[in-house]
C-alpha cells in the first residue's frame, strides 16, 4: 500500500468517527473528493452538502457544485450568505478571507445542526497549512472539521485519488471565490465581483483553462500560464479580450508577464499585515 492509500485509509477512519456530517461544498477538487469519501464511508443518508450562495460565487462554480452533488447522489442545500453586509469584509484588508469564511461556515454550521448534522467539514487540505489563509482561523474558531488536512492529504494526493474514484474534478484547476481577485484595499462590491466574473467567463469562452483576472480598480490584470502568453497576445485574441473587458467597465487591460500563480495578491502584503 502506497502512502496516498494509507492517507486515504486514515481519512476514512476519521470520517467513521463523525457518523453524520455536513460538507461545506464548492464543487471543486477538494470538497468534491471529500463529499465522495464521506458518502462512500458513511452512506448518502448521513451526508449533506451545503453551498453558500453570494455574489462572490461564480455562476459556473455553482453549476459545477450542482452537477457534482447530483453525480455523487447527495442532497445539496443552497444557503444565502450576507458577507457583503459586513464592513470588515467590504474593507478587503489582509484578513478578508477570515470574515468571508466566518460568514460561510457559521451559516452552514447553524443550518446543519438544525438538521441534526452535528459535524461540519470543509475541504482544507494538508498543503493549506503552509499557505497564507486567514480563513483557517475561522475554521478553528468555529470548530469546523478538516479531515483532509488531519489525514495529511495533499492536493496531488487528492487529485490521484479523485482519478481513481472516477471524479471529473480530478483535473479541474483550483477556483477560489471571486473576492480573491480584488486587490487588497479595493472595497469589495457586487459590481466589482460581477466585472471579474464576466471577464473570466470571456477568457473561458476563448478556450483558456487556467487563469485569473485581478481587479485593480480601473485596471484588469490578467494572469495565464507562460505557455498561454503567446496565444493570448495574438492579434485576434488580444482584440477580443480588450473589447470584452472594456465593455465590462475596465479602462485598462494588462497582462502579467510573470504568468499565472495562485494567490499573487498576497505578494503585496507585509508580514505585519498577515498577522491578524
Amino acid at each position: 500500500m502506497n502512502s496516498t492509500d494509507k492517507k486515504y485509509d486514515a481519512l476514512k477512519k476519521l470520517l467513521k468517527e463523525y457518523g453524520k456530517v455536513a460538507v461545506a461544498f464548492s464543487g471543486g477538487v477538494d470538497s468534491t473528493f471529500l463529499l465522495k469519501a464521506c458518502t462512500d464511508t458513511l452512506s448518502k443518508t448521513n451526508v449533506l452538502a451545503c453551498v453558500g450562495i453570494s455574489p462572490s460565487l461564480a455562476r459556473h462554480q455553482l453549476a459545477q457544485a450542482r452537477e457534482m452533488a447530483k453525480l455523487i447522489g447527495v442532497e445539496l442545500v443552497e444557503l444565502p450568505l450576507n458577507e457583503l453586509d459586513d464592513p470588515n469584509y467590504q474593507a478587503n484588508k489582509a484578513d478578508r478571507c477570515f470574515h468571508c469564511k466566518n460568514h460561510q461556515f457559521r451559516t452552514i454550521q447553524d443550518y446543519a445542526k438544525g438538521r441534526g448534522f452535528e459535524h461540519t467539514l470543509c475541504g482544507a487540505n494538508f498543503d493549506d497549512k503552509d499557505d497564507y489563509r486567514p480563513g483557517n482561523i475561522a475554521v478553528k474558531a468555529l470548530g469546523i472539521e478538516t479531515p483532509l488536512m488531519d489525514a495529511e492529504l495533499t492536493k496531488p494526493d487528492i487529485r490521484t485519488l479523485s482519478r481513481e474514484l472516477g471524479l471529473p474534478t480530478a483535473e479541474v484547476p483550483a477556483s477560489p471565490c471571486l473576492a480573491s481577485r480584488v486587490a487588497y484595499g479595493e472595497t469589495i462590491t457586487e459590481e466589482k465581483l460581477s466585472q471579474v466574473e464576466r471577464a473570466e467567463d470571456a477568457l473561458r469562452a476563448l478556450g483558456f483553462v487556467e487563469f485569473r483576472v485581478r481587479h485593480h480598480g480601473a485596471v484588469a490584470r490578467i494572469e495565464v500560464p507562460a505557455a498561454d502568453i503567446k496565444r493570448i497576445v495574438s492579434e485576434t485574441t488580444r482584440q477580443q479580450i480588450v473589447e470584452s473587458l472594456k465593455g465590462f467597465g475596465f479602462q485598462y487591460i494588462s497582462l502579467d508577464l510573470q504568468g499565472f500563480r495562485s494567490g499573487s495578491l498576497n505578494e503585496t502584503l507585509t508580514e505585519a499585515e498577515k498577522r491578524l
